[in-house]
């Protein structure tokens, strides 16, 4: 299993339609709307980086109102 968090930028005002948008996709877990460089940070699961990165471009970054998008996957050292 793959996760990360996606930090995305939005037009004005957009925050809160594209967060709500992002948290009915499947494989995100979260979608937050925030205040700061970034308008909603999302945390998102795939089985696979391939089917993670098919999510971010085919599902997220294709709804209205968002600007750019900032994929972070999460490591796990130990």
């Amino acid at each position: 299993m793959v996760q990360a968090y996606i930090l995305v930028q939005t037009e004005v005002g957009k925050a809160a339609a594209v967060a709500q948008a992002i948290a009915d996709l499947e494989g995100v877990t979260t979608a937050e709307d925030v205040t700061g460089p970034y308008d909603v940070i999302v945390r998102a699961e795939a089985e696979t980086m391939d089917e993670l990165g098919r999510l971010v471009i085919a599902k997220i970054q294709v709804i209205e109102g968002i600007t750019r998008t900032l994929t972070c996957p999460i490591v796990h050292f130990k």
